[in-house]
């Protein structure tokens, strides 16, 4: 998908160029695409080198985490909820302490290890499996909630916003935790319908309660305080639980006993190495979509689509941060690159930018997770996992939008 993708973006818009070179004359395409492969070519390198110190910073804190054992205690936790959700795994099944296991990952934003943990629980989860190419109820499920997983602290695309000069890069936090929640219950709730899971369970409808409340009283919360105050507590929440989960981090590894200094320094030496891994993907996707842009496509899209809002009668403020929407479930590095590029174009406090970042954290890369996860265990009949998980999506950015407008506009 991503070969299929990125060569796209480049045929399409050499040949947009070239129609507009022969019939319209223009001579001066060809010397803006080159320009613009120059420019992002550039672009990627400063991202990248610009993103070593606080890389490896979070990278050491994350090291912090995964020693200090966190990850364990929230998935201790989760357990018994998962028994419930997944009804045909049996409860000693080992399958559903590395489900759990992946979820407080990701729920702490701790990818390197989610993924592992998750291939290793579709494995698991195959061996309850009586249909050997077809995905199971449990899998399914699994997998939407991978796809639209909540990720705590975005620390990514903090990273990215302060890299861009952001003036407040974590004000998008309560935003982006609204609107990934919104992913996920949605596509809780249509596999919870279509698997006819019992929503009534005691443990079930105290986690869902428990988490719908959360929710809806920070949505409540931040609808009855000023707008103009929105984005200033929305930065300021960000940075409190920030610099909390860092305390608490530290103070159960000074607990457990652990030497935080010589496992931060041995986590935060993988920054700089990261970085450069990061260089190749983020130039690739950064050239195809600058190409993209000064061959005129991208504009023509968001043009179309302010038109047909401006018809209705509709805001279009929010197209400019589409693009971000249309490569989301395709590509993850396509779609930070359309944030980043977005930021470079409008800047990193324009609204256009702020939306977004919020569609970025609001939900996961579905055709990537589909493709790991199912081709890691040779599953092709997904069965109604792709349709419910683009719901997701689509609640997701929908939900961004919505809660970009709330946040950042008077």
């Amino acid at each position: 998908m991503i070969n299929i993708l990125w060569a796209g973006l480049l045929l399409s818009a050499i040949a947009v160029a070239l129609f507009k070179l022969i019939f319209l004359h223009d001579f001066e395409i060809f010397s803006q695409i080159t320009s613009a492969i120059f420019q992002s070519a550039q672009s990627a390198v400063d991202i990248s080198i610009g993103l070593i110190g606080i890389l490896s910073f979070w990278l050491g804190i994350l090291k912090l985490i995964e020693i200090s054992n966190i990850a364990n205690k929230i998935s201790h936790k989760l357990t018994p909820l998962f028994q419930i959700l997944m009804k045909d795994i049996p409860a000693n099944s080992p399958a559903i302490s590395t489900v759990v296991l992946n979820m407080a990952a990701n729920f702490l934003g701790l990818d390197n290890a989610a993924t592992p943990m998750g291939l290793k629980a579709m494995e698991q989860l195959q061996q309850h499996n009586s249909s050997r190419d077809e995905a199971s109820d449990a899998q399914i499920l699994f997998m939407i909630l991978n796809a639209s997983s909540v990720t705590l602290i975005p620390i990514t695309i903090f990273m990215y916003r302060a890299q861009m000069g952001a003036t407040h890069p974590t004000d998008v936090f309560i935003p982006i935790l609204l609107a990934t929640s919104v992913s996920t219950l949605t596509g809780f709730f249509l596999v919870a319908f279509k698997q006819k899971i019992n929503l009534l369970h005691p443990t079930l409808l105290k986690w869902l309660i428990g988490f719908i409340f959360i929710i809806v009283a920070l949505t409540l919360i931040f609808l009855s305080i000023d707008a103009k105050q929105r984005l200033i507590l929305s930065s300021a929440f960000g940075n409190i639980i920030l610099i909390l989960l860092l305390g608490s981090v530290i103070y159960i590894a000074l607990k457990n006993k652990i030497k935080c200094y010589e496992v931060f320094v041995d986590g935060a030496k993988e920054g700089f190495s990261i970085a450069l891994n990061i260089l190749p993907y983020l130039l690739a996707m950064l050239v195809a979509i600058g190409v993209f842009r000064a061959s005129g496509i991208l504009d023509i899209l968001v043009n179309l689509i302010k038109n047909s809002c401006s018809s209705l009668h509709i805001d279009t403020a929010f197209a400019d941060a589409l693009p971000t929407a249309f490569m989301k479930p395709l590509s993850g590095s396509g779609a930070r690159a359309m944030m980043i590029e977005t930021m470079q174009n409008l800047g990193a406090d324009s609204f256009a930018a702020f939306t977004s970042s919020v569609i970025q954290g609001s939900t996961e890369t579905t055709f990537y997770v589909l493709t790991v996860y199912f081709g890691a265990i040779k599953i092709s009949k997904t069965r109604y996992a792709l349709k419910y998980a683009l719901f997701s999506d689509l609640a997701g950015i929908i939900a961004a939008i919505f809660f970009a407008y709330m946040f950042y506009h008077n």
